[in-house]
């Protein structure tokens, strides 16, 4: 790729002030296949100087310019897909099937719903004598993960366009070569110089600068609760809007009266998605105590049933997690399970059979979970489920609600309204009923310590906008 060493400033690719690099790492064979430059406190304030001179003339385009703009975006994007996909199979460790279908379709869906969101809103209103006028914040920071990495920046550039915004990426440094392909995109597709600009880097040296930078008006970020609270604490010296999407430890209430093994079996499939690396997977699956054994039957079924392997193989249902330093934790949160009193039903310690290299995690079942249990409150982000009977409805609720997150929850039922009526009482920003298909148009973001502001369509159209209010805009 010949822009890696590169980082895109002012509509153009140029090299780094200060010249280092970092390799990065194909968790399926544990080697470097490619090297990024990565950048200091000289690049973002190059990158913010160009996006500040670049908005306040991208800020009064009309919608019809930006929507047609993002429409050039996704046109060059789909011509792109391929790219992407082989990129984020590389990088993150993705089957290519999966990196192809979900991967890299995501990056599709978002640039999709936004441009429907975008055609349909309403930038202006008039109540009474005032004119209330939504307009671009300004300058915003965008910091995205390596799990989902094109669902989180098209996520966030698309809505951050859409506003009329200028903006400074910093995707993750483990997963860097899908945004540089995006940003090539964004070239193709004639987004103005300066709109957007691109600096590679890790969290300290590039994400907290950006963060603190005086000229940032606001920071979107998405990544761990950890590392939400330094960006938040970062941004706060300069009072600017920050807007977060953290982690997650999701429940799943399977009802009495649910299909349990199918319930179960798409439970277990859920959680393991993505090799488990998603926040808002179902981690926690609550059952009836006195289905507790059928439970676990059903989710050894469905963990034997999927298919660790190479992520270039057909039949390879999840790869490799995402790095070494993640494969480490997800086995020591495996150990705590098994040494705290959790009955392993699947999986464990150590690599699949018959794969001796690469960042595999066996698909990992573990039952008679408690709530005061490690593995039941802290975030995996490995494909290990934790199977936790419940007494009655109330117990459920409350287990459910027993957590600092507050991401997503599930709940599974043969009867809508009774699940609608569980649904309403868990403390969670989305609520999935019965396994539906994923929706573009949902508000996304969490409760508590899973962050603030709401991603997707015109949600995240709003979440970069501020709103003016001309009084007297219309004589008495």
């Amino acid at each position: 790729m010949t822009n890696a060493l590169k980082f895109d400033n002012n509509g153009a690719w140029v090299d780094p002030v200060t010249p280092k690099t970092l390799d990065v790492i194909n968790p399926a064979t544990e080697e470097a296949f490619t090297k990024i430059s990565v950048g200091s406190a000289a690049d973002v304030a190059r990158a913010v100087a160009a996006a500040k001179a670049a908005f306040p003339k991208f800020s009064q385009t009309s919608k019809s310019e930006r929507v047609a703009l993002l429409k050039r975006v996704l046109e060059k994007y789909n011509e792109r897909i391929e790219d992407i996909a082989q990129a984020v199979s590389a990088e993150m460790g993705a089957p290519l099937g999966m990196a192809r279908d979900s991967q890299a379709a995501t990056g599709s869906a978002h640039l999709a719903s936004t441009i429907k969101a975008l055609e349909d809103f309403a930038f202006e209103e008039q109540r009474g004598l005032t004119r209330v006028v939504r307009e671009g914040i300004g300058v915003v920071g965008l910091i995205t993960p390596w799990n989902w990495p094109l669902n989180q920046i098209a996520a966030k550039v698309a809505p951050a366009l859409a506003a009329g915004c200028a903006m400074v990426l910093k995707p993750s440094e483990v997963a860097p070569i899908n945004a540089i392909i995006f940003a090539e995109i964004l070239h193709a597709a004639g987004v103005p110089a300066g709109v957007f600009n691109l600096v590679n880097g890790d969290g300290p040296s590039v994400g907290q600068v950006i963060a603190s930078h005086p000229d940032v008006d606001m920071v979107s970020f998405t990544g761990s609760t950890r590392a939400g609270i330094i960006v938040a604490k970062a941004a706060a010296d300069t009072v600017k809007r920050v807007s977060q999407e953290l982690g997650g430890k999701s429940p799943n209430i399977i009802l009495p009266d649910a299909d349990f093994e199918t319930a179960v079996f798409k439970g277990v499939q859920g959680c393991f998605g993505n090799s488990g690396q998603s926040c808002n997977a179902p981690t926690r699956m609550l059952v009836p105590r006195q289905r507790h054994d059928e439970a676990l039957n059903v989710a050894k079924k469905a963990a034997e049933a999927c298919k660790v392997g190479d992520p270039k193989s057909a039949d390879t249902m999840l790869g490799p997690v995402v790095s070494e330093a993640q494969f480490n934790k997800i086995q020591g949160l495996i150990e705590t399970g098994i040494r705290e009193g959790a009955t392993l039903v699947a999986g464990g310690t150590g690599r699949p059979e018959g794969l001796n290299r690469g960042y595999y995690v066996r698909p990992t079942v573990f039952g008679n979970v408690t709530p005061e249990m490690t593995i039941a409150r802290e975030e995996i982000f490995g494909p290990v489920i934790a199977i936790m009977p419940y007494a009655n409805e109330e117990q459920a609720i409350e287990i459910a609600n027993d957590t600092v997150y507050g991401l997503a929850a599930y709940v599974q039922s043969k009867d809508l309204d009774h699940a609608r009526k569980v649904a309403r009482q868990l403390r969670a920003g989305q609520v999935k009923i019965n396994y539906p298909a994923w929706d573009t148009f949902a508000p996304f973001g969490g409760y508590k310590q899973s962050g603030n502001g709401r991603e997707y369509a015109d949600w995240g159209i709003h979440d970069f906008l501020e709103i003016k209010a001309i009084c007297g805009y219309d004589a008495a």
